[in-house]
């Protein structure tokens, strides 16, 4: 008898195991604020195959070598998978199989999104979200935000970026040059996507109203497709790209002037890399045309804080900006999902234990996730759907350790009421928000 009570104890936690066992990408806690809740839409996901077709192949340039008379060229790969609104009645498949910072070991990683699902029937045109990883990461790291970001309406495309993978990682120099090039031309393709009858795309994506949301080497991309073009220094670098290809994207070329694309309408820089290392200054930031939010970890040793993307939030004075940063955290601040669990092993080649990739010493990435979430939904409403209302969740006082909550007990505020908007009370701690206008 106490077997079977045992047996019949073990089944029911079998069955009834909590998500948390499970790598989640759609947790949302009982501490996130307001917009981190998903959205109102079902959502489908897709992987799709694109070449992009007569670029340098950076890989085949010998930077010891006499300067080739002609680039070698390719027609170079990209996976991007792809999150959309789908009809209600979805159903089916919502595993997503990703591979581990080591470039070998796969993973399953759960959400809400349906594999192949079939597209909502609606007249409704969707914004068009880019989304690029870092340096080496996958299209599923940020996975957690292009889920949720689906939901509210949005498609969002993350790309693969040949060379920056886990599974392809390669000469720097290959990241440093196809950024920028890999981001407008999936925004190309996806407004080919719009226009062709037979896709699943046809008439539900605006590629006209775009956003790019990019992490580490995402954000670097990010902010040179915004405008910012980078600086001789980087250009010269010998470990950057070989025989000085990447003076397609220095500032005040012909070619780099050329690259802002007006469908892009607002970029979202997470821990962008390169101003630590001389990529940009105060005089070639000023060419970024568009809004632009940056998020940052406090104490960043990756792509630094003070004297990186605090930096660039400065700098970029043509422009409004907002800059949100997790006091304490590092590099990966907001970006990537949780860890899964089979990261959590010391990995002999690499040289540290996997989960360290996606994880925080401070903060879980969670409560990080769902932060990036809330932010990210209002600058995107702000900006690609035009609501005023978004505007209340950006008057905050910088420190958020600093807000008071203040109620009646009709739940109207009282005059002494600064908590940030969206927070719960007693939730809006470890953070700072500052922004600044043109010109400032």
């Amino acid at each position: 008898m106490r077997r079977l009570l045992v047996l019949t104890i073990s089944a029911f936690l079998a069955l009834n195991m909590p998500a948390s066992a499970e790598n989640r990408i759609d947790t949302q806690r009982a501490d996130a604020p307001e917009l981190a809740a998903y959205g109102d839409f079902a959502v489908g996901v897709r992987q799709l195959e694109m070449s992009n077709p007569n670029q340098i192949d950076i890989l085949k340039i010998d930077p010891k070598a006499e300067k080739p008379a002609e680039w070698p060229r390719y027609d170079r790969p990209l996976t991007v998978e792809v999150w959309y609104p789908a009809a209600q009645d979805a159903s089916g498949d919502t595993a997503l199989k990703a591979y581990l910072r080591d470039g070998k070991t796969e993973v399953s990683l759960q959400g809400k999104a349906v594999r192949d699902a079939v597209p909502i029937e609606t007249d409704q045109i969707f914004p068009l979200v880019i989304i690029s990883h870092g340096y080496p990461g996958n299209r599923f790291l940020l996975s957690h935000l292009a889920e949720n970001l689906a939901s509210k309406g949005y498609v969002v495309a993350s790309i693969d970026h040949t060379d920056s993978t886990y599974r392809t990682q390669a000469a720097f120099g290959s990241t440093l040059v196809n950024r920028p090039h890999d981001q407008l031309f999936v925004l190309q393709q996806f407004e080919d996507m719009a226009k062709d009858e037979g896709s699943f795309l046809n008439g539900r994506v605006d590629a006209s109203n775009a956003a790019i949301i990019g992490y580490s080497m995402g954000g670097y991309g990010a902010i040179i497709t915004a405008g910012g073009g980078v600086t001789q220094q980087s250009v010269d670098y010998p470990w950057g790209g070989p025989h000085g290809t990447l003076d397609v994207h220095k500032s005040g070329t012909e070619t780099h002037n050329a690259l802002p694309d007006a469908r892009v309408k607002t970029a979202i820089a997470i821990g962008p890399w390169g101003m630590n290392t001389g990529f940009w200054n105060a005089e070639t930031l000023k060419g970024v045309q568009i809004p632009m939010f940056f998020v940052a970890g406090g104490v960043d040793d990756v792509s630094g804080y003070d004297n990186g993307v605090r930096a660039i939030w400065q700098a970029t004075t043509s422009v409004d900006r907002s800059l949100l940063t997790y006091n304490n955290a590092n590099h990966n601040a907001g970006a990537p999902m949780p860890a899964p669990k089979e990261a959590n092993r010391f990995d002999e080649a690499l040289g540290f234990n996997l989960a360290e990739h996606y994880s925080d010493a401070v903060w879980s990435n969670e409560r990080m996730n769902n932060i990036a979430q809330h932010f990210v939904t209002a600058w995107l409403g702000k900006y690609l759907k035009g609501d005023t209302a978004m505007d209340a969740y950006f008057d905050l006082i910088p420190s958020s350790n600093d807000s008071v909550w203040a109620k009646n007990e009709d739940g109207s505020n009282k005059p002494e009421h600064n908590h940030w908007a969206g927070f719960p009370n007693r939730t809006a701690k470890g953070l700072r928000f500052e922004s600044l206008k043109a010109g400032e």
